[in-house]
């Protein structure tokens, strides 16, 4: 069978069965169109991507659009696609273009789903397969930049004004667009679509004059916190990826291997000129401080250096990198072969801050003695890890520059066209302030995770770009589910651009955990003597082996999420403080090791959206004056009766149990002791709680009665009755403050003592 052949074959059996309802007319003229469309879409897909998929694609209908908006022929949503019909039984010439169009989108929704909410992609695949681009080749005259303009601006692609700029910019150069091959590819090998496509990509060149942009990313979540301009348009980088270079080339502290050579400074070499007061022989950490361009390039000529960021050239890759460097001029930004968005950027030092903490305590000295000292905002950026970059035009002006800059809980990336980037830097510290308003709980937070789950059937899946460190280095980890416990088995596991998705046996479906996992195994756990404790128990008591990181506020929000997500104003709030107090206060149930997931701490069950206007008072709120682990419950009025084994209870507390009652948050109780001859009865006491969890009961009991061969249990409420009772706060008066709240709650609870 011939290569046509074969794929005539491949395209029938990958073809749809298209449905029409009779609304639209001739019905059978009409599949046959769209069967014919398809093939040639298909076609033209596999051409570029090397195959299409193995799996049949779903039904698609085919019907009448009534609702489209004026100068639209077509819309399109995945199984369904709405056409315009003016006269019943006529297939106009509108309809027969339009029909295509929305068919490449049907094809790339079965074909290529990462690509989902990429609309450039989706529009500029559709314009190329679906013969349009000749009939707007006829059009007047159109400048790139105005027409790039004009997409990049345009709310909607989906007009006749976006799609003529569109047009325009594939019609730049000749033959099927380079951009969309290469994305066509990422789709039939399964790569993660990271960053969206661009203009300047799709057009091979940069068509837009550079514009300010800053975007802030959480390090623990990874949340873009802050976001100012068009931060996804990547642009060249100049020398914001040397650091990635440093790290490269550079073992992690303790690890073996040589580091970067000592090199003597060239005297009257422009690229050597870095500053006053060179030493005799410079090593990399000065070059990098000093951004000296002449070490790097001498640095490549021993041979020693990394070629293509060597380790964190797939990195830098998964985030939008264009393009690898040929050499070491591009790699430093001497020559702007390639180009990187801001947010790409601050992903790459999100992971790099991650695997080599060495190379951000390094940067930190930048303000001191490196390209951002001796201004006045260095003081105020004291601490902070920061690295510049220029870029210039062919007569050695700055077109734009680049500074970005790491703490302990944030990364920000800045760029400012036509200024050095001494020239902005004192802008930084005040993003930092408006971001820790806008955005505050952005600390880390550590919680002990699936602790009651073997640690084998846990998976994690990254739909961003997932990287396990090793040793200070990354490794790219495949796009499928893949055992948690091997992801983290040598170091962090790290999701950029996307929150993990953890599934295990009882939710095959996954939770969404925006953060960093890492493995960290607890100590053997011993329950204290004579104290009853069930299999689960033991297992919450001693912990979990995952141990993961994210923000504050996304923990707050994931634990009221977990325990009552009906909670609204003051007594949202009310929990919430109670929330973060007890996430610093962990050592109450876990001595050495952070807070976990389970009701022996706090339920969590992975982050959720967030509704910041709403939580971010709880987070304003000063710390709570109380000294210890602050317990809450469901509480509530709602009668409760639940009948027990006999013989489960007695499994709990001991054989012949004669009486039971419960006071003051304990049960107490009477066992038979002794031989038949001489019985006597021993009193004995626990905490309530024991007896709610060993017996799963709703709430610790007010009433326990035998009967016969089960204990029957009578209570009220939900949780085990101590501290803030969830449901009084809820029904508690609308002006009633949290802290009013609290103080109700825990006005039994030893408080902080006064600092001396």
């Amino acid at each position: 069978m011939g290569w046509a052949a074969a794929v005539t074959t491949v395209l029938l059996a990958a073809s749809p069965t298209f449905v029409t309802q009779g609304d639209l007319t001739p019905e059978p003229r009409l599949r046959a169109l769209a069967a014919s469309s398809w093939e040639s879409v298909a076609s033209r897909y596999a051409e570029q991507a090397g195959g299409l998929p193995k799996r049949a694609p779903a039904a698609v209908t085919l019907q009448k659009g009534t609702t489209l908006p004026p100068g639209s022929n077509g819309r399109s949503r995945p199984g369904v696609v709405e056409l315009r019909q003016d006269t019943p039984g006529v297939l106009d010439d509108s309809l027969l273009m339009a029909l295509p169009h929305e068919l490449a989108h049907q094809l790339l929704w079965w074909a290529c789903p990462a690509s989902r909410e990429d609309r450039l992609f989706h529009e500029a695949f559709a314009l190329t397969v679906s013969g349009e681009l000749v009939a707007w080749r006829g059009a007047a005259y159109q400048s790139l930049s105005l027409a790039a303009k004009e997409v990049a601006s345009a709310p909607s692609l989906d007009t006749p004004r976006a799609r003529r700029g569109l047009a325009r910019i594939l019609g730049e150069h000749p033959g099927f667009p380079a951009a969309l091959s290469r994305r066509l590819r990422q789709c039939q090998d399964g790569t993660r679509w990271v960053s969206p496509l661009t203009v300047e990509e799709l057009a091979n060149v940069a068509v837009l004059a550079p514009a300010e942009a800053t975007v802030v990313v959480s390090r623990h979540s990874g949340e873009v916190l802050f976001s100012l301009g068009d931060v996804h348009r990547a642009v060249p980088y100049g020398s914001t990826l040397k650091p990635f270079l440093y790290a490269a080339g550079t073992p992690p502290p303790g690890a073996k291997g040589a580091p970067p050579p000592l090199l003597a400074p060239r005297r009257r070499v422009q690229e050597w000129e870095c500053g006053s007061g060179l030493p005799a022989k410079m090593d990399a950490r000065l070059a990098l401080l000093r951004s000296c361009n002449g070490y790097f390039l001498d640095w490549e000529a021993t041979g020693q250096a990394p070629r293509a960021f060597g380790v964190w050239g797939p990195v830098l890759s998964a985030v939008g990198l264009s393009g690898l460097p040929a050499d070491m001029t591009e790699a430093i930004g001497l020559r702007s072969g390639q180009a990187l968005s801001p947010w790409g950027l601050a992903q790459a030092y999100r992971l790099l801050a991650e695997a080599r903490p060495d190379v951000i305590a390094l940067l930190t000295g930048n303000v001191e003695e490196g390209t951002l000292s001796g201004l006045p905002a260095s003081r105020a950026l004291k601490g902070v890890a920061t690295k510049t970059g220029t870029v210039r035009d062919a007569a050695s002006r700055p077109q734009f520059g680049w500074v970005v800059a790491v703490d302990a809980d944030h990364v920000l990336v800045a760029v400012r066209p036509g200024k050095m980037p001494r020239q902005f830097v004192d802008e930084l510290p005040g993003v930092f302030a408006r971001v820790r308003n806008l955005a505050p709980g952005q600390e880390a937070a550590h919680v002990q995770v699936f602790g009651l789950l073997p640690s084998a059937s846990v998976e994690a899946r990254c739909a961003g770009a997932g990287f396990a460190l090793e040793d200070g280095a990354p490794r790219p980890v495949a796009a499928d589910f893949a055992r948690l416990d091997a992801l983290t088995a040598k170091g962090p596991a790290v999701c950029l651009g996307s929150p993990w998705r953890v599934r295990f046996p009882d939710v095959p479906d996954g939770r969404d955990y925006a953060g960093v996992f890492t493995w960290s195994t607890p100590p053997p756990y011993r329950p204290p003597p004579g104290v009853p404790t069930t299999a689960s128990a033991l297992k919450a008591r001693r912990g979990s082996d995952f141990v993961f990181r994210t923000a504050r506020f996304q923990y707050m929000v994931g634990v009221i999420t977990a325990e009552d997500v009906t909670l609204r104003e003051e007594a949202r709030a009310a929990l919430g403080r109670v929330v973060l107090h007890n996430e610093r206060h962990a050592h109450g149930r876990h001595p050495g090791r952070a807070i976990c997931d389970t009701t022996h701490c706090q339920a969590f069950r992975g982050t959720v959206p967030t509704r910041r206007n709403e939580d971010i008072g709880a987070l304003k709120k000063p710390p709570l004056k109380w000294d210890v682990w602050l317990p809450f419950s469901q509480g509530g009025q709602t009668p409760w009766r639940e009948a027990r084994p006999r013989a489960q209870v007695e499994a709990l507390l001991g054989n012949r149990l004669v009486a039971l009652r419960f006071e003051q948050g304990r049960v107490r109780y009477l066992r038979t002791e002794g031989d038949p001859n001489s019985p006597y009865e021993d009193a004995r006491s626990l905490p309530c709680d024991l007896v709610r969890a060993g017996l799963k009961l709703p709430s610790c009991p007010q009433r326990a009665s035998f009967d016969g061969p089960q204990v029957v249990f009578e209570g009220q409420g939900r949780g085990h009755g101590e501290g803030l009772d969830v449901e009084a706060a809820k029904a508690s008066p609308r002006f009633r403050s949290s802290t009013l709240i609290l103080e109700d709650a825990y006005k039994a609870f030893p408080v902080t003592p006064p600092p001396p």
